[in-house]
């Protein structure tokens, strides 16, 4: 990171930043080109160990991708207020920003998917606890990030 006086390592204040994120582009890389989605998610941090679970279709681009294997990027904000200036060279913003690398997969039992549901209930509307039917357990399709590489970075 170029900017070490912005640069946050304290593994708690990475997480008590992604907490307050409520979108996480997810980045792949496929033959047509780069692909970006913005997607709502679901965190955890079990040991030094963090993962993001996500939900969607169980079709499309972002599957085929997914199935496809490799890495992907993401890619999360929170806390943007622009600082205006004299000039437009003055400008500047303060924000909070976490980036990074990870494994996809995408889960099949119904204890993993539920789990994903859970943290995706948590960090999306504050629910602790929540009843999934199993129907819709099977039908939905729920993967999980596992994180290989993150940075972050805060502008005040």
């Amino acid at each position: 990171m170029r900017r070490k006086d912005r640069e946050i390592t304290d593994p708690v204040q990475i997480d008590e930043i992604i907490l307050r994120c409520h979108c996480c582009r997810l980045g792949f890389n496929s033959a047509e080109g780069a692909y970006i989605v913005p997607m709502s998610f679901g965190f955890e941090n079990i040991d030094g160990k963090r993962c993001f679970y996500f939900h969607c279709a169980a079709e499309g681009r972002k599957i085929d991708l997914i199935k496809a294997g490799g890495n992907v990027g993401f890619e999360l904000d929170c806390g943007y207020q622009l600082h205006t200036a004299e000039t437009a060279c003055g400008y500047t913003a303060a924000f909070s920003s976490v980036i990074g690398t990870g494994r996809v997969e995408l889960l099949t039992s119904e204890e993993e998917k539920r789990r994903g549901l859970e943290c995706l209930m948590r960090q999306t509307a504050g629910l602790e606890s929540c009843d999934f039917d199993p129907e819709m357990l099977e039908q939905v399709c729920v993967f999980r990030l596992e994180v290989i590489e993150i940075s972050c970075k805060v502008h005040l």
